[in-house]
């Protein structure tokens, strides 16, 4: 590889965590839902669930905290219009802590699920929603039930049962992530999706 294509190479991976960044951005602009636990129904999540789906592990941890690092210099990116260093110490934390780890958790395991060499539309989209479940639920899931037990007091079952809210809306942005990466995975079928080797 010549220093002018790892030049290009590297170019290309600062505009896709950047670009991620942005469009995690753009989903805040989704009005949340207010819920009494302190925890609102935003459409955030579903940032975490594509980045880790479709730019990998590395890039799509570096997109997450590259977000949270706009998010605690105090730019309103959360939804609601909500940022600042306070926003990391509110019942919501664990969740938001989350995002770096779930999107590299989804994915390693959309890489590992979807292999090497070629992979069908169909089943690079049944990768997808099972790297979603795992990074973008389980591990925001738990990280946030944590959160709620640390910052909002709340025993393990309270904080277990009140995130369980989150469970349906969340699952709908499963099935939405692994239907743009079909879409995706259509139109450019060399995408590296989950940064798997082709």
């Amino acid at each position: 590889m010549t220093a002018e294509h790892r030049s290009e190479t590297r170019a290309q991976r600062i505009a896709l965590v950047a670009l991620f960044a942005a469009l995690m951005a753009a989903f805040g602009l989704i009005p949340k839902i207010d819920l009494p636990l302190g925890v609102p129904i935003t459409a955030q999540t579903m940032g975490v669930m594509l980045a880790g789906c479709m730019l990998g592990a590395a890039m799509g941890f570096q997109a997450l905290l590259l977000f949270l690092a706009a998010v605690a210099l105090g730019l309103p990116l959360l939804s609601g219009g909500r940022g600042g260093m306070g926003v990391f110490f509110l019942p919501s934390a664990g969740y938001l802590l989350s995002y770096p780890l779930a999107a590299a958790v989804a994915g390693l395991v959309m890489r590992n699920l979807a292999g090497k060499g070629p992979s069908s539309p169909m089943r690079l989209a049944a990768c997808a929603f099972v790297a979603s479940v795992l990074g973008g639920i389980v591990v925001v899931h738990v990280f946030g039930v944590v959160g709620l037990m640390l910052l909002a007091k709340l025993s393990l079952v309270q904080a277990a049962v009140g995130t369980l809210v989150f469970v349906p809306g969340d699952l709908v942005k499963c099935v939405l992530v692994a239907l743009i990466v079909h879409t995706v995975a259509r139109g450019l079928p060399d995408w590296r999706f989950g940064g798997r080797r082709l």
